[in-house]
């Protein structure tokens, strides 16, 4: 099982990005995608969760109305488009499917500031 995220950078606070997770070593199709962010001393939380075949999604209040998880199964491929990012959107990104047990991705870094 293999997870690695990408689509990371600098922005400004107001800006967007997208992320992207490329995910393999397991049947995509059949399970939910999740992403987490880890901000410096932070805990890691849950930011999304999209279930198989995208007939549900979950956000963290914090990203609710700014973030939408998506995905696409034929490249398995989850996506997070981030849209009016605040500076404490700053974390590292990752995507993760729990029903897997897999190892985790490195990440991407994701930093929102002036």
């Amino acid at each position: 099982v293999q997870f690695v995220e990408s689509g990371g950078g600098l922005v400004q606070p107001g800006g967007s990005l997208r992320l992207s997770c490329a995910a393999s070593g397991f049947t995509f199709s059949r399970d939910a995608m999740n992403w987490y962010r880890q901000a410096p001393g932070k805990v890691r939380e849950l930011v999304a969760e999209i279930t198989r075949a995208g007939l549900s999604t979950n956000y963290a209040d914090s990203v609710k109305g700014r973030f939408t998880i998506s995905r696409d199964d034929a490249k398995n491929t989850v996506y997070l488009q981030m849209n009016g990012l605040k500076p404490e959107d700053t974390a590292v990104y990752y995507c993760y499917a729990p029903a897997t047990f897999g190892s985790w991705g490195q990440g991407t870094q994701v930093t929102v500031s002036s």
